[in-house]
């Protein structure tokens, strides 16, 4: 049977690269032997000029029969004006919460032939190969009390960072269970000395360690993190943190290899299924212009592969065409020396690939690979 795969292409940038990246997922697929079929559904943006909404509950209900779901991204400047409840990014906070995908996972590393990529040194850079387990349904994105008032004239907004010990627990033994995969290195970030919602997180993340005592467990407080992620990121092997404080900190994360349009990301929960995305935003000032990269939702469709459908060899596959395909010297925009940091792509680059181009050269090495 094919395996049935739900893609949101959603807003901006996010159709062409989730077209990239389901040729690649198809590719990779069929050299391991599975059928997929995919189906399509509006989120974001789109879905509100179509719907009235940012996530129709028929989107719901067609998630929950698939195995995967493979998501562009969702936002823009023609939203902004909405309420907070109303705008596209609620679309997504909304599927995240209603599927149970309480934990989101943001590999970044450094390919070879991108170590000039980033803003940092190269001698900084080489060698980083980290993990953000970020929690995802809980803490101030999803507290409350929260809204916005006005008393006695005066405006005033309140957002509750709230975590009961189950939340802290089950995304800790998904942190935990990471790292002993890896380097078996577990760094914990925190703002305990001044929150107490932060020091329940280090009581019950000392108490999950107990489990895994072949894992190394330090705690961090966030300020230092952030700044020991910019003066020596390879000294990290997986960050576990809360919503807020992983939000942040995968993107800086993200720029210190080079570009946001390298970084995928899987969100996950207690069953097979999972949500895969860019970690880039929508970047709707080049929409529709073939310069978006595709990598980081090529590599989002790597992690649907590894996670959801239980096809490590295929995932690595599409890795290894990725490398490849920058090992070769091509570039979108974003990669090349004159992009603005950050940025998914930028117009007016000698040399730079479109975003179609880029997909086409990655399925080519992806058929040159030997079996």
């Amino acid at each position: 049977m094919a395996e049935r795969i739900l893609a949101l292409p959603g807003d901006g940038i996010g159709p062409e690269v989730v077209a990239e990246a389901l040729r690649a997922l198809e590719a990779a697929a069929a050299w391991a032997g599975l059928a997929l079929e995919v189906e399509f559904e509006l989120v974001g943006g789109a879905s509100i000029e179509a719907r009235g909404t940012p996530l129709a509950d028929g989107v719901l209900a067609r998630a929950r029969d698939c195995r995967a779901v493979l998501l562009g991204a969702v936002g823009g400047p023609a939203w902004d004006a909405l309420p907070v409840a109303e705008r596209p990014e609620r679309g997504l906070l909304q599927l995240r919460r209603e599927l149970g995908l309480f934990a989101n996972l943001r590999p970044a590393s450094v390919f070879p032939a991108l170590a000039s990529a980033s803003t940092l040194r190269p001698e900084v850079t080489r060698g980083i190969d980290l993990l953000v387990v970020r929690e995802l349904t809980g803490g101030l994105y999803f507290g409350e009390p929260r809204g916005r008032s006005t008393e006695a004239g005066l405006r005033s907004a309140r957002n509750t960072m709230v975590y009961d010990e189950s939340e802290i627990a089950r995304i800790a033994r998904v942190a935990f269970a990471a790292a002993r995969g890896r380097r078996r290195q577990l760094t914990h970030v925190h703002k305990a000395n001044v929150l107490e919602v932060s020091q329940l997180w280090v009581e019950v993340v000392e108490e999950v360690a107990k489990d895994f005592a072949d894992v190394s467990l330090q705690h961090q407080l966030v300020d230092s993190c952030a700044m020991l992620l910019v003066r020596d990121p390879a000294r990290f092997d997986v960050l576990l943190t809360g919503n807020l404080f992983g939000d942040i900190l995968s993107d800086e994360a993200a720029m210190i290899t080079g570009s946001l349009g390298m970084l995928p990301s899987a969100s996950l929960g207690g069953g097979g299924l999972g949500l895969y995305e860019p970690v880039h935003g929508s970047a709707p000032d080049i929409a529709g212009r073939d310069l978006a990269n595709p990598l980081a939702a090529i590599l989002s469709a790597a992690m649907l592969l590894e996670h959801s459908l239980a096809q490590p060899a295929a995932a690595q596959r599409l890795r290894r065409a990725v490398a490849a395909a920058l090992d070769s010297g091509a570039r979108t925009a974003d990669l090349l020396p004159e992009a603005a940091p950050g940025e998914a792509g930028a117009s007016g680059e000698a040399g730079a690939l479109g975003c179609r181009a880029m997909g086409d050269l990655v399925l080519a090495e992806l058929a040159k690979l030997p079996d």
